[in-house]
């Protein structure tokens, strides 16, 4: 029952982060790089940093977990968010080009797979003591072969839609749809994106003792929120800068209205990985499962973003084939999320 709880926590923070780029929808006057970075300011500094705060019992302070005995672990938690940010950066690009739909479903697809196995290898590397790699087991490798399997059948779909569609019909649903470019552009953002993992596998043990199970992980996810913020700050400032944009900020007749819908699209997004940290701590039973509970929350998230992608009629005017193939991509993304103990009576693992 805790594990099934677990899961269903995990798949209500994945709907959050589905749902995160509706409320962008309703920000006026600002252009992209403006509008980024203030609901980057909720996303990664201000609401992972009251995260961390969870995981700080009474008597204590957060600033005691960044100490010089935690340095060489807080810094490479950083510099991996550092790279995620740049995964952060062109996800936007792939949704851009892609589609909400489309576009996650690549780009998380691939950051599912690599962000899973990455982690343990890179830990290993850096302290082979802790034996990273037998959290690899067979369930685990099963779990991410499926997920990888779901994703390329959704890539299936989207290819049969490039090809299908009229270019009139392809610009209706997303304006600057352009297949070849933007599946490049996702396939990096997956890559990159894969960082987050490998930050918190890096930051796992930066938590007190006595911090509930369900909390540990919080103070190592606003360190890589941080680095990631770093990341596109910088890009979003040069941009503003480039496009002579820093007037944005001096619209006061939108900020209200701007910066409730850059919280609400911030919150949402922080959802998933405080769903996540909450929901492993009832994984716990299972060291595949807390493994792989990464690899399932992002194959939720490319299982929701598809079903905002029909409600936005991304996928409008393609074919029942099409859509049949798509609806098989998400049934394998939906097994391989919740498959995992049958999984591990397969392999004995």
């Amino acid at each position: 029952m805790e594990i099934l709880l677990g899961l269903l926590i995990i798949a209500i923070g994945s709907f959050g982060q589905s749902s995160c780029y509706v409320p962008i929808n309703k920000i006026k006057k600002w252009s992209w790089e403006s509008y980024w970075i203030v609901q980057g300011v909720f996303a990664w500094l201000i609401l992972p940093l009251l995260g961390a705060l969870l995981a700080v019992p009474a008597g204590h302070s957060l600033f005691e977990l960044f100490s010089s005995d935690n340095s060489f672990n807080i810094w490479m938690t950083i510099f991996f968010g550092v790279l995620w940010g740049v995964g952060g950066l062109t996800f936007g690009l792939s949704m851009r080009y892609l589609g909400v739909a489309l576009g996650q479903s690549i780009a998380l697809g691939t950051c599912a797979g690599l962000g899973t196995i990455m982690a343990p290898v890179l830990l290993n590397m850096f302290f082979p003591e802790l034996d990273a790699l037998s959290k690899l087991t067979g369930s685990v490798i099963a779990g991410v072969v499926i997920t990888l399997i779901g994703i390329a059948i959704i890539g299936i779909a989207g290819s049969m839609k490039s090809a299908s569609l009229s270019e009139e019909e392809k610009k209706a649903a997303v304006k600057d749809f352009n297949f070849p470019k933007g599946i490049t552009i996702a396939l990096l953002a997956g890559f990159m994106s894969g960082c987050f993992n490998v930050g918190l596998e890096f930051g796992k043990g930066i938590s007190f003792p006595e911090t509930a199970e369900m909390f540990r992980t919080l103070p190592a996810t606003f360190l890589v929120t941080l680095g990631g913020f770093v990341t596109n700050a910088i890009y979003c400032f040069y941009q503003n800068q480039k496009n002579k944009t820093w007037d944005d900020y001096k619209k006061t007749d939108v900020w209200a209205n701007n910066a409730l819908f850059c919280l609400l699209a911030g919150a949402l997004w922080y959802s998933q990985f405080f769903g996540l940290s909450i929901g492993k701590g009832f994984l716990t039973s299972s060291e595949a499962l807390t493994t792989l509970s990464f690899c399932i929350l992002m194959a939720l998230n490319v299982v929701f973003s598809n079903v905002w992608g029909i409600i936005l009629k991304e996928w409008k005017g393609c074919n029942s084939k099409t859509i049949s193939v798509l609806v098989i991509g998400l049934i394998v993304l939906v097994f391989a999320a919740f498959a995992e103990p049958l999984l591990n009576k397969v392999f004995g693992n």
